[in-house]
């Protein structure tokens, strides 16, 4: 997983990368964004390693049509990971699950990311 910023600030375009060598782009509006920062689990365990192999985000992806956009998302959180299911809004649900690893990086990504992006939300 890894995460850009669009130069506006309205969203983060994120590429997941599954077993197999598949990858996915969604884009990931700025309110979303702010109410996964509020709600991801910050990480406690100083031996975490951060996951290898992250994909690159080229400007196709940001130029692909067919991202969808990310319009809500449910979370449920187990011991070692966490499931994310996205509603977006030209595509079938997305549901991917995190180790504590990409989690993390997840939320630091988001949270380097913050001051770039706009909530327009509230």
């Amino acid at each position: 997983m890894y995460l850009s910023c669009d130069p506006i600030g309205n969203l983060l375009l994120a590429k997941f990368s599954f077993d197999g060598g598949k990858d996915a782009c969604v884009f990931i509006p700025a309110s979303v964004v702010f109410w996964l920062l509020e709600h991801l689990p910050v990480n406690q365990d100083p031996e975490l390693l951060p996951p290898p192999n992250l994909p690159r985000i080229y400007q196709e992806d940001w130029d692909d049509v067919v991202n969808p956009r990310v319009l809500s998302v449910q979370c449920k959180q187990f011991d070692d990971a966490i499931r994310m299911t996205m509603e977006l809004d030209r595509a079938a649900n997305l549901t991917v699950i995190l180790n504590r690893a990409n989690v993390e990086l997840m939320r630091q990504m988001m949270e380097g990311y913050r001051g770039d992006l706009m909530d327009l939300g509230f």
